[in-house]
């Protein structure tokens, strides 16, 4: 039995993100998933809150960086409190150009600063809590400051899942070692990848702080090819070429290409990118590539194509909602069959 979270366009507004949790809380999600980058993740997540009484509102994933820690415990506390515990907070680092770039931050090496990040949110959130003192010494982030008029005081459900987004081996297994789940990025979510690469790495991690590799649940967020007929379906999966196209002319998101052996793939898209041929990049993605990477089928076969790849790899899986809520009884049947997985 799979958990279906919601995906929606990221592009999606905070006043558009409320009707499309609705949607998904009443065609049977048990949550959705919100990004962050191109509008506030924690705004749509208490937009997201705001319109629903019983799903899960992940975050995946707050760029971390640019954000104090102490802001991002205040935020998350408030929407857990109004929620009644139904927030999940994922992180993630992002690339350095983005960072450096995009949001103006310094950049650090980004496994050892995460892990002071996670570590002094839990500082913070036991602070807020039950009002002990609050010490947290890093050599990226230190708190010895928050004055009782500061504190928020405690609330009903105060363990907030922290999940980490993650890619390469070393954030990979510090998810293992301090976070409470690993969120996938489309590029690594093939089973191959998950079975060589993802599940050792957590084991390694979770070896080192003496944990369970199995305490830390995996979210799997897959591109899926989908839709009511062959036609619809065929339409999908070239817009998906196009997403992975420009998904993989970033090096961090590389390594499965290196695993089926596609090693020119991604330096020829970077270099489309250098010269502005963003319109070029989705030929550099073949169809034997997508025929491997993407799951595709029409809506009426999509959760047998999901559960035979995914089955024994995780209990928690992301579904995209289709921008036509015409289409919402269709998704709900493949939510129906998912959880009856």
């Amino acid at each position: 039995m799979f958990r279906v979270y919601a995906t929606i366009d990221q592009r999606t507004s905070p006043a558009e993100v409320g009707a499309k949790a609705r949607r998904a809380e009443a065609i049977g999600y048990d949550g959705i998933s919100v990004a962050d980058g191109v509008h506030d993740g924690l705004l749509a997540a208490a937009m997201a809150l705001d319109a629903t009484t019983r799903i899960e509102v992940a975050i995946a994933v707050l760029v971390a960086f640019p954000r104090s820690p102490m802001t991002v415990a205040h935020a998350a506390w408030d929407l857990q409190a109004m929620s009644g515990g139904r927030l999940a907070l994922g992180l993630g680092a992002q690339v350095r150009g983005n960072i450096v770039g995009r949001y103006g931050t310094p950049w650090t090496a980004p496994v050892p600063r995460m892990r002071e990040y996670l570590q002094s949110l839990r500082a913070i959130f036991g602070c807020f809590q039950r009002g002990e003192a609050l010490r947290f010494e890093g050599e990226h982030y230190h708190f010895d400051r928050l004055q009782p008029f500061f504190n928020p005081g405690p609330i009903e459900h105060p363990e907030i899942p922290l999940l980490l987004g993650a890619v390469g081996p070393r954030m990979t297994a510090l998810a293992g070692e301090v976070a409470d789940a690993l969120v996938t990025h489309p590029t690594n979510t093939h089973p191959r990848y998950l079975r060589e690469v993802i599940w050792p790495g957590l084991g390694k991690g979770a070896a080192r702080a003496s944990r369970d590799a199995n305490d830390v649940q995996l979210m799997l967020a897959p591109l899926v090819a989908t839709g009511l007929k062959v036609e619809q379906t065929r339409a999908d999966r070239e817009k998906q070429r196009q997403l992975l196209g420009f998904l993989y002319s970033t090096p961090a998101y590389w390594p499965s290409l290196e695993l089926f052996g596609w090693d020119e793939v991604g330096p020829r898209l970077r270099q489309l990118t250098r010269e502005g041929k963003w319109d070029k990049m989705p030929e550099v993605i073949s169809d034997a590539m997508l025929d491997e990477l993407l799951p595709t089928a029409p809506f009426a076969e999509i959760a047998d194509v999901l559960r035979e790849r995914y089955a024994d790899l995780t209990a928690t899986i992301t579904f995209p909602l289709p921008e036509d809520p015409a289409l919402d009884p269709e998704v709900a049947k493949v939510i129906s069959r998912l959880h009856d997985s």
